[in-house]
């Protein structure tokens, strides 16, 4: 019994062990968060098209591509997106796909979120398709609770990224609290001013949130693209807040920021 309980505890040390080395080699200095993480998928209300948005092991590369660019910034895998952008009889005939979370993020506050951005595989292509602003977005659907539009209960919360700085290989962190720009679609987009036509930064963004009303929520949180350009490629590494949202082949882990 003690032969085989030491045994056993080689093999609890040597699972510790190779778990610890698993954490210690993901960039950005990360650890394992407590939550659950199965409630990330396709959000197909906001589906367009036949698009793609699965999670997926790499991508590796491109060719000739070697270091840290050339692998997913976390684990192995990554969340493939591809659209089109002349795929269906709409106006207008592009695709749209959101892949996210309706459960997690729900109710949580908009002036809360202090952290928020990803890392992308760009490619040469994409950026000839729709030139170098040519990315995926963070979403974010919300109840804004403004004062100046009272009858507004939702409108989406879009992070629009700047270029990437790179192509095809794996991006540094994009974050979106200091690059890019925002806007907010519907009456919310409207009151504040803060709408496609007229982007706002984040810190802007916030402040024109906070107009004296409730606090805005947050409905749902996503990464996804459209409707505009087709763009193939993928994304990791979404980081809200305190987690680090790692899209791997076999599901979602959540990752703690230290």
């Amino acid at each position: 019994m003690n032969a085989l309980s030491g045994v056993k505890r080689k093999m609890a040390l040597g699972i510790t062990t190779l778990a610890a080395i698993a954490v210690s080699a993901v960039p950005g200095s990360a650890a394992p968060a407590t939550g659950p993480t199965d409630h990330w998928g396709v959000i197909t209300r906001n589906t367009i098209g036949s698009p793609a948005a699965a999670l997926r092991s790499g991508p590796f590369g491109s060719f000739g591509v070697t270091g840290a660019a050339a692998r997913p910034p976390y684990g192995t895998g990554s969340l493939g997106i591809e659209v089109a952008d002349n795929a269906t009889s709409l106006t207008p005939p592009s695709e749209k796909v959101d892949f996210g979370n309706e459960v997690d993020f729900y109710g949580n506050p908009v002036l809360g979120l202090t952290r928020v951005g990803f890392h992308v595989f760009q490619t040469g292509e994409n950026t000839a398709h729709g030139g170098p602003g040519n990315m995926p977005n963070i979403r974010f659907e919300i109840n804004p609770r403004l004062t100046a539009a009272s009858g507004t209960t939702y409108s989406s919360m879009v992070w629009a990224p700047p270029a990437s700085p790179v192509t095809d290989r794996w991006s540094p962190y994009l974050d979106a609290t200091t690059t890019g720009v925002w806007f907010l679609t519907g009456a919310a987009g409207t009151a504040t001013g803060c709408n496609v036509s007229t982007p706002c930064t984040f810190p802007q963004l916030k402040t024109a949130l906070n107009d004296g009303g409730q606090a805005p929520t947050i409905y749902t949180a996503a990464v996804g693209k459209g409707r505009d350009n087709l763009w193939a490629g993928a994304v990791d590494g979404l980081r809200i807040n305190q987690n680090i949202y790692d899209f791997e082949a076999g599901g979602v882990r959540a990752l703690r920021a230290n």
